[in-house]
């Protein structure tokens, strides 16, 4: 039996913090769970102080809460919360996002029937504020549940043909987080989370489930509205050539140049660009080169997996469960 840590980090987000809380609580499977509080001020200390006497009344110890003595930011958070966590399997989860109560169930059984694994994946709904599905990441594997190689994982995160996804998606091996160091600072809301995963699957292979088991909230107050389109292109470029760096050398031979790796991302966020209408980042992040052939496969690449599950044959994607 797989042991998680539920680790949700907080700040002034009371009333979305209840529901992420509840969906642990509400889990199939007995967990842990700890919430790191940086340093709010909106009644969050009292709420859980509160829920914390209530739960030890009914002999339920799985609450562990910790409160910054100031803001510290996401990753130290996050960090924070690792460090007290007892679970074999650390499962990330933000506070404006929430869990399907089978969550932690459905990723022991695939994470039992692979213990080299370091990580795993699972579908997630977008939702809007009032909890209305907008729109599911994309399949990219066969059967229910299915493993990468640890070879394979860098080589299709390269290519986008690897889409680890949000916190709420994700939960890893400890052990593996430890070697890590934990998220970085420096990236603080942007990439933190990716860059952690970049390091991660240097530790074993990658599980996805092919199951809606998480919900993230897509509303103006996620921490990646915060930066510019032009700021995220050149954190998303950063953690490119980190994965670059990593990829396994079987596959060297058939990689794409690192610049057209660039200039991929550059089309991509320029299309994003487009869509908000957004003069001044379409100004910032056009370039004639990013029209390239080879730059133009790269994303019909990208879209065959998205939308159709169109895979790389490169990438071993192999079933854990049926």
């Amino acid at each position: 039996m797989v042991y998680f840590s539920v680790i949700i980090t907080t700040h002034n987000r009371l009333k979305l913090l209840k529901r992420a809380i509840d969906s642990v609580l509400d889990q199939t499977i007995e967990c842990e769970l700890i919430v790191v509080d940086d340093f709010s001020d909106d009644g969050t200390s009292e709420y859980l102080e509160n829920l914390s006497v209530k739960l030890y009344a009914r002999n339920n110890f799985r609450l562990i809460y910790i409160r910054n003595a100031s803001n510290q930011g996401h990753s130290t958070s996050v960090n924070v919360g690792v460090a007290a966590a007892i679970g074999d399997w650390i499962k990330f989860l933000d506070d404006d996002d929430y869990l399907a109560p089978d969550c932690l169930e459905e990723m022991g059984k695939a994470i039992a029937l692979r213990p080299e694994a370091a990580i795993c994946s699972c579908i997630a709904a977008q939702v809007d504020s009032n909890q209305v599905e907008l729109s599911r990441t994309p399949v990219i594997g066969p059967g229910t549940a299915f493993y990468i190689p640890q070879a394979d994982v860098h080589y299709g995160m390269l290519l986008e043909q690897v889409p680890f996804g949000t916190p709420a998606q994700v939960a890893c091996r400890r052990t593996a987080f430890l070697e890590t160091g934990g998220w970085k600072s420096a990236l603080d809301t942007n990439c933190d989370d990716i860059d952690s995963w970049i390091d991660t699957v240097k530790f074993g292979d990658a599980i996805f489930i092919n199951k809606c088991l998480a919900y993230r909230t897509i509303w103006l107050g996620a921490f990646n509205q915060r930066f510019s389109l032009t700021k995220r292109l050149n954190t998303n470029i950063l953690m490119k050539q980190k994965i670059y760096t990593l990829v396994d050398k079987q596959h060297n031979c058939y990689m794409p140049k690192f610049d057209d790796i660039k200039n991929y991302l550059r089309l991509h966020w320029l299309l994003i660009a487009i869509r908000h209408q957004n003069l001044l980042e379409i100004k910032n992040i056009f370039d004639f080169c990013i029209f390239s052939p080879k730059v133009l496969l790269i994303l019909v690449n990208a879209f065959l997996l998205k939308r159709l599950g169109v895979n790389s044959y490169r990438v071993r994607k192999n079933i854990l469960i049926n």
